[in-house]
């Protein structure tokens, strides 16, 4: 049973921070309580900071990755290996595996994996601009460092069929990472070896 109120404009500020993953009703209540405690303009700056975030946030054209700017600083970088493309499932992944100083290559943000008991399909991610950055030439290597659970598992060899008929090295980070665990969560260490050590995909994941 939810705790009553003393005033709406509380209740509305809780329900939606409830909203936020992770974030149950107690703790809502602490952070609008916390808020309250704060200088006006501080309370301000923290909305306005938010409302900017969601209406000029932008996605890099070409690795999608959030960017202030079209192209995302990562891409702009000239000292990266144009020859190697890391795939990763969200922008997350992206600063973890930056985060190990083991990869210098570009990145591929797919914006999810496939999971047909969620509704994501292929056509969902970004997986025809990866197929279309291959095609355009130039790459040597694909590595796939999504996470090591079955829908993860799908999404790889999903797109080992896709880039199967262009001349380029696919791999896969080595299972250093358990089996069922996601990238976000795995020590920068246990990342940084897995990447050094990749395999290729096909001795990895026989059809």
């Amino acid at each position: 049973m939810s705790q009553p109120f003393s005033s709406a404009l509380l209740e509305n500020a809780v329900n939606e921070f409830a909203k936020l993953p992770g974030i149950g009703r107690k703790t809502a209540l602490r952070l609008v309580l916390h808020l309250l405690r704060q200088e006006e303009e501080s309370v301000e700056t923290f909305g306005n900071t938010i409302i900017q975030l969601r209406k000029e946030i932008k996605y890099c054209q070409i690795c999608h990755n959030i960017s202030d700017s079209d192209i995302c600083a990562l891409c702009n970088d000239a000292t990266r290996d144009d020859s190697t493309i890391c795939v990763v499932e969200n922008i997350k992944e992206v600063m973890v595996v930056e985060n190990t100083r083991q990869f210098r290559g570009r990145y591929h943000v797919l914006g999810g994996v496939i999971s047909p008991m969620d509704g994501v399909g292929p056509s969902d991610l970004e997986i025809d601009s990866l197929v279309t950055r291959v095609a355009a030439g130039g790459i040597k290597e694909v590595i796939l460092a999504l996470s090591a659970t079955m829908e993860g598992d799908t999404t790889n060899f999903y797109i080992f069929r896709k880039l199967a008929p262009y001349d380029i090295k696919i791999s896969i980070i080595a299972r250093g990472v358990s089996v069922g665990d996601e990238l976000e969560y795995t020590d920068e260490v246990t990342l940084g070896r897995s990447i050094v050590n990749r395999l290729p995909f096909n001795e990895t994941f026989k059809s």
